[in-house]
């Protein structure tokens, strides 16, 4: 059974319409692949995902029960999570003070409630453990990699109970290294029987680690197949419209 669905979603802005009945379901222990051009609804549909704004028309199915998400903290309840392609980390801080951004543990110390570090050093560490990560709690972001970075926006999208985690070009703009260290850390996720929607436009990474690959063109979906049945070669004419649809 679908962990998450959407049923013909539209969102209009104005008079565009950036999506256009949209499909799509994910199942636990699920990478979706979704690739697209530039303005093809991608961000547009994680977005109503997320909470950032309702669709226009159409549902989403959340554990066979509608949902109706009108903040992103909503969403987060609800053990949806996203980690943005800018990932939105502070450098000066450490890679557990991020994780636990806006969520610190504390303790009380007489009248007073004062931050638990050690308790969130100590569950950081769990969490980098869990994504067989490098990254250590104490270590300062500014001096991580691409790849570390992503463990601290993953292993925060883990601090609550995500069954679903959205990551929009986790590869981009990082070294070969850093983006073999990303894809292993979806494949932990995947381990774990989390969700994984992965945008993307490089073909190599969703082929692999995706089980299924959709395509969408001018907020339409034109193909949603496994993996297996399916190639770079027509996913680039799908995206192109060279292939009409799949």
């Amino acid at each position: 059974m679908p962990l998450l669905e959407l049923r013909k979603i539209s969102k209009n802005f104005g008079a565009i319409r950036a999506l256009d009945e949209v499909d799509l379901h994910i199942e636990p222990g699920q990478v979706l692949g979704l690739m697209g051009d530039n303005g093809a609804g991608k961000s547009t549909m994680v977005k109503i995902m997320a909470g950032n704004f309702p669709p226009t028309s159409g549902s989403i199915v959340l554990n066979d029960q509608e949902v109706h998400f009108h903040r992103p903290v909503e969403a987060r309840q609800k053990g949806v999570e996203v980690v943005y392609q800018d990932l939105a980390l502070c450098d000066n801080l450490t890679a557990a003070a991020n994780v636990f951004l806006g969520r610190e543990l504390k303790r009380r110390f007489g009248p007073l409630r004062i931050l638990d570090y050690s308790a969130m050093f100590a569950r950081a560490g769990k969490l980098f453990g869990e994504l067989k990560s490098e990254t250590r709690p104490r270590d300062l972001v500014r001096q991580m990699s691409g790849g570390q970075r992503q463990a601290v926006a993953i292993a925060r999208a883990r601090l609550t109970d995500s069954r679903i985690v959205l990551m929009d070009e986790p590869t981009a703009a990082i070294s070969v290294r850093q983006v073999a260290e990303v894809l292993d850390l979806i494949r932990r996720l995947r381990d774990q029987n989390i969700a994984v929607l992965l945008i993307s436009h490089r073909m190599p990474d969703v082929f692999a680690v995706a089980d299924r690959v959709m395509v969408m063109r001018r907020g339409r979906t034109v193909a949603d197949k496994n993996i297996v049945d399916s190639s770079p070669e027509e996913v680039t004419g799908l995206i192109t419209g060279a292939i009409e649809a799949a």
